[in-house]
């Protein structure tokens, strides 16, 4: 396997002889696509020998000699190569080939078994570091990135300084790696393959097509064999050819592939993580490790965010603190607020909570080299009249300043309020949803005008009981009449002898959620001779849903 040096001079580029379509929109987009050719063996030997495999010493220091190695899976039935290191590459083997074939011409060869989903991990950590560069990095799976760096290239000291710096310090971590840069994400990729290293301008698409093998179009297998026994082995073939018999035979895939290559086609990059709204980070020319140090720079990230929120009259939801270390690991922490928030102090303190709470999860390493604070959610958040102390006048914000901090402290799922929702059946008409959400509930309403349908309260606006059991529990009742209340019930072996009792209150059932034969329940507020009041109810109309009627304890009331 030939990996191209990131300092080697592209060859010169000639006059093409014949007219590619040139790029009609977007001629600034910039595209940065990285390729790892030996993602899986490259994983296999960080894990042996560290990320520094490839500068280990020799065998004459001591260190064994490093065998070839290859992963294989099994395909049709036969155990075949998935993916070579260097060595093995160089032995004359390739990926396919049948795992006995491989050992008869590579005694030594060293086989283990291919872990897709171990490669995919990897790949996501790859593009978690990636984001160093710019927000809008997207997975090219199996074995590559895809970056827009428009507009980011100027941050790192230009296209080649950006290119080379990644190559770099990606070597460092142990990774073979290709990288090019140029106007669509189909030729970068094509680039990073094929003649890493290059940097295109959109006047170079008509000059560096022609010369690329048919395989960058990324056809599958059989398509690109059916090209290449006509005759069709390079894009120059293919761009000459006539296109309407050229989809006829081969599908319009293949059209659609030149198209996005020359930017005819449009080919966006969907990025893996959200795209942040706002984003504030910070450099280091020494790795920081004191996370109190990193606490005390969340508020000074928040500080600098905070006249660019004040100017969209809107505050912060969620934000995210992400911390890049050194040796390319980089850990996410992210807060949220009940109400919109531009305050750096408290900004700065939810974090406080939420380092505090991952202080033992969180490891410095050798020391984080970026920390950025990305501003991923922000409402409206309208001034408020406030009093001689700064404080809003009629507002419960110490309430909702508090339990953000107890949800950051503790988790967001670990804080919970409850939402009235769109039933009738007591069961189903409240649940909890995490405090920091509330106002992105459609039953709570929100700032950005969703539904709120779902605040009512029951139409016969009857009370309810302090505490509701989920489920209900059944209990043994007798009523002087069928459809009357009970005069005596047991729970749980302890008999009632009801004084007084208040109703039925009918409550059908939702046939969208139980079906259409599901019976109908008569609710009855009741009290027994110690003054305790029962909430009951009977399942079932008595010779219209049920022979005969269940009756169960659903609440307590105070």
């Amino acid at each position: 396997m030939t990996i191209v040096s990131r300092s080697a001079p592209p060859a010169p580029l000639k006059t093409p002889d014949l007219v590619v379509p040139s790029l009609p929109l977007g001629e600034t987009r910039r595209i940065l696509a990285l390729a790892f050719p030996a993602l899986p063996t490259d994983r296999i030997w960080r894990q042996r020998l560290g990320p520094s495999w490839h500068s280990t010493a020799p065998p004459e220091a001591g260190r064994p000699a490093v065998k070839p190695l290859a992963c294989a899976e099994r395909l049709k039935g036969a155990l075949r190569l998935a993916a070579l290191d260097e060595k093995a590459a160089t032995r004359g083997l390739r990926i396919g080939q049948g795992v006995a074939e491989a050992r008869a011409i590579c005694p030594d060869l060293d086989v283990t078994p291919a872990d897709p989903a171990a490669d995919h991990r990897l790949l996501i950590a790859l593009a978690d570091w990636a984001d160093r560069y710019t927000p809008l990095v997207g997975l090219d799976s199996p074995d590559g990135l895809a970056l827009d760096i428009t507009g980011c290239a100027h941050l790192f000291g230009g296209e080649r300084a950006m290119l080379d710096d990644a190559i770099t310090r990606l070597e460092g971590f142990g990774f073979a790696v290709q990288g090019a840069i140029a106007p669509t994400p189909a030729l970068a990729w094509a680039l990073a393959r094929h003649q890493p290293g290059r940097i295109a301008a959109p006047a170079d698409i008509a000059v560096l097509m022609p010369a690329l093998p048919i395989s960058s179009l990324r056809l599958p297998d059989e398509t690109t064999a059916a090209l290449a026994r006509v005759g069709l082995k390079r894009l120059q073939d293919v761009l000459t050819a006539p296109r309407a018999p050229l989809a006829r035979r081969f599908g319009s895939t293949v059209l659609r592939r030149l198209d996005r290559m020359t930017g005819m086609d449009g080919e966006p990059i969907s990025p893996r993580r959200p795209l942040a709204e706002l984003i504030a980070e910070r450099r280091f020319a020494e790795p920081l490790i004191d996370l109190e140090t990193i606490t005390t720079l969340s508020g000074q990230l928040a500080a600098s965010l905070k006249d660019l929120l004040s100017r969209r009259a809107a505050g912060l939801r969620r934000a995210e603190l992400s911390l890049f270390r050194i040796d390319g690991a980089v850990r996410h922490i992210r807060v949220g607020t009940a109400r919109p928030l531009r305050d750096p102090l408290r900004i700065k303190q939810l974090f406080a909570e939420r380092i505090a709470s991952l202080h033992e999860e969180i490891d410095a390493g050798y020391g984080f080299e970026l920390v950025r604070l990305a501003v991923l959610d922000y409402e409206p958040m309208p001034d408020s009249q406030t009093d001689f102390e700064g404080a809003a006048q009629g507002d419960d914000l110490p309430l909702h300043l508090l339990a953000d901090r107890l949800a950051a402290r503790l988790g967001p799922d670990r804080v919970q309020v409850p939402v009235a929702g769109n039933s009738h059946v007591p069961e189903r008409s409240v649940h909890h949803v995490p405090h920091v959400d509330k106002l992105n509930s459609p039953q709570s309403g929100s700032a950005k005008g969703e539904d709120d349908a779902g605040t009512f309260l029951p139409v016969s606006g009857a009370a309810r009981p302090l505490r509701l059991l989920r489920p209900p529990e059944p209990v043994t009742a007798v009523a002087e009449v069928p459809d009357g209340p009970p005069v005596t019930f047991r729970w749980r072996r302890s008999p009632h002898h009801v004084t007084r009792a208040e109703g039925p209150e009918r409550i059908a059932a939702e046939w969208w959620h139980d079906g259409e034969n599901a019976p109908t329940r008569d609710y009855y507020r009741v009290e027994d001779e110690a003054g305790r009041r029962y909430w009951l109810f009977r399942e079932g109309l008595y010779e219209r849903e049920s022979s005969t009627p269940r009756w169960f304890l659903h609440g307590f009331f105070a």
